[in-house]
């Protein structure tokens, strides 16, 4: 299973996005990919799962099915997001 969030690079909330998976980095041994959406991949990721709100949050399935996902600018808190990766 993995964490993945979605987002633009450049943008306001690009700060909040970095500085919630440095937390999360450091309180967990979990990695948390992050992805542009300025790339190809990003831009597939999102068109793959109808991520439609950025930034978004992501936990996929090893098989890649799409768990739960958060959208906007509310992120989760870490025990939402350490709830669907420790199951």
């Amino acid at each position: 299973m993995k964490m993945l969030i979605l987002y633009h690079p450049d943008s306001e909330y690009s700060s909040m996005v970095e500085n919630f998976v440095r937390d999360c980095e450091k309180r967990t041994s979990n990695s948390i990919e992050v992805m542009s959406l300025e790339t190809p991949e990003g831009s597939h990721v999102a068109t793959t799962y109808g991520i439609v709100d950025y930034p978004a949050e992501l936990v996929i399935s090893d098989d890649g099915q799409l768990l739960k996902h958060w959208q906007g600018s509310d992120l989760p808190t870490f025990d939402d997001v350490m709830g669907y990766l420790n199951n």
